[in-house]
């Protein structure tokens, strides 16, 4: 494989060596077909590795371009998913609140009534204290009118009269 090498690149020079005569023309075709060889001999010994390059480089990239995208679809999706989550998340936020006002209305509602039963009650206690109260004011003015008329003795009252003053004093 070498030797061929070696006789492309010798071929031109012995093919086209010219003998020094001093003639006026130019060299122009040997130069062109020493350029020729020399391209193809390039082409030959660089095309190989060239195009090997070439693929591996578009290989690559298409390698990389791929993952992106794999990578690209993968951050879609979670995308999607954070939305969804985002979605439900406000859904349920919204059932919270609904059910906090709910909560607060039906707590609103239950204070209130204990309160009013609250108020009933002690209406209530204050009633049977001022009727106790009553009954015990009646008790002294009764005994303090009967101590009265056992004290002054002989006043002798009928029925009638103790009634009338009894009632003068519990007014």
């Amino acid at each position: 494989m070498k030797i061929r090498y070696f006789l492309f690149i010798l071929a031109p020079v012995l093919l086209l060596a010219s003998g020094g005569e001093g003639s006026g023309t130019t060299d122009i075709i040997p130069r062109t077909i020493n350029f020729l060889i020399f391209a193809a001999i390039l082409y030959y010994l660089i095309a190989q590795p060239a195009k090997e390059f070439y693929l591996g480089r578009k290989g690559d990239i298409a390698n990389r371009l791929d993952s992106i995208q794999v990578k690209l679809r993968e951050s879609n999706s979670k995308k999607e998913l954070a939305l969804q989550k985002v979605e439900e998340a406000k859904v349920s936020a919204r059932a919270i609140v609904e059910t906090a006002k709910k909560e607060a209305l039906i707590l609103s509602e239950k204070i209130a009534s204990d309160s009013m039963g609250d108020i009933e009650n002690l209406d209530k206690a204050f009633n049977d204290k001022m009727i106790i109260e009553k009954r015990q004011m009646t008790r002294m003015v009764v005994s303090d009118v009967l101590d009265e008329m056992f004290k002054e003795g002989s006043i002798s009252l009928d029925q009638d009269e103790i009634v009338k003053i009894i009632n003068q004093k519990v007014a």
